[in-house]
């Protein structure tokens, strides 16, 4: 799967997803080079952010406690994929959806990279195009779920695709919301 295929798997119940079910890759494999990669990113921008404009975000706050949060948001990314592979598989069992864990941390890796691409917002200063990237990237991150239910878990019935990935976008969302509250209470 290369990356070009992400927007196309938003759309798309084949495009992308087709190639990665066959492909196959490892739960290590997509740990390494996808999740890795992708969680450094927000952190990244957050130490760029907070010690460029920190005072713009959040008046008050220190340039080191922006590189601590920073690294404490990394951390707790990585955590966060796994612990939402695990919650995927709940919410398959309570659905009757049978699902190997393999399928829930491959969608668990795959639904967040339009949230983790969204953090370059944090090169412009704007509260406003923060928010409006930040809320088009969870739209993105639904289509996602919504077509990686349907495609990794073999679902064949849209409505109880779209429930479960409801489901697993709003838990997402609060798993989010929760690292964001790590970003700023730190």
């Amino acid at each position: 799967m290369s990356p070009s295929q992400v927007p196309k798997m938003i759309l798309s119940f084949h495009d992308g997803w087709d190639e990665l079910i066959r492909i196959h890759p490892s739960i290590s494999r997509m740990f390494v080079l996808l999740v890795l990669p992708m969680s450094l990113l927000p952190p990244a921008m957050i130490y760029y952010a907070g010690g460029s404009y920190g005072d713009a975000l959040v008046a008050g706050v220190s340039p080191e406690r922006w590189r601590t949060s920073a690294g404490i948001f990394f951390l707790a990314e990585l955590v966060t994929v796994p612990l939402m592979a695990w919650l995927i598989q709940l919410v398959s069992r309570a659905n009757n959806v049978p699902a190997r864990y393999h399928e829930c941390f491959t969608l668990a890796s795959i639904a967040p990279i339009p949230l983790w691409l969204s953090s370059l917002v944090l090169f412009i200063p704007n509260l406003i195009i923060g928010v409006a990237v930040g809320g088009l990237a969870l739209l993105c991150s639904l289509g996602l779920t919504y077509r990686g239910v349907y495609a990794l878990l073999r679902m064949r019935d849209d409505i109880r695709a779209l429930q479960m990935a409801t489901v697993i976008t709003g838990a997402g969302l609060l798993a989010w919301l929760l690292l964001m509250q790590i970003v700023l209470m730190h």
